[in-house]
């Protein structure tokens, strides 16, 4: 497997970690509303937070698109050539009503172009 691949799966598992622990207590998981049937929880923002960190220890100057936290640059060398686009919980609506339908997503884009990409 591809090196980014191995990263990529190491950062979505462990979102997935965080994402199936929260599930056993959807009852106290404090829900967002972000525009009409578009919601964000802390599952969400916990599961963005542990991506970008696995990813950034990796791939420190590589740019970031994620759904929670928005846009951050890249820096130095490849700062404009890869960008990280990421979903830590791409079907939010189904968590919070406890229905098993959700997945991490998490891709590589070289000049806009997404080259790799794992679900989880």
């Amino acid at each position: 497997m591809h090196p980014i691949l191995n990263i990529a799966t190491k950062a979505a598992r462990r979102a997935g970690q965080i994402i199936n622990r929260a599930s056993n207590d959807l009852d106290i998981i404090k829900v967002t509303v972000k525009q009409q049937s578009d919601f964000v929880t802390e599952v969400d923002r916990a599961a963005e937070a542990a991506i970008i960190e696995i990813l950034q220890e990796a791939y420190p100057n590589y740019g970031i698109l994620a759904e929670e936290s928005g846009e951050r640059a890249g820096k130095g060398k490849g700062a404009q050539e890869f960008q990280w686009i990421i979903d830590p919980l791409d079907g939010t609506t189904n968590f919070i009503h406890g229905l098993p339908q959700y997945a991490v997503s998490i891709a590589l884009a070289r000049n806009g172009i997404v080259e790799h990409g794992v679900v989880f």
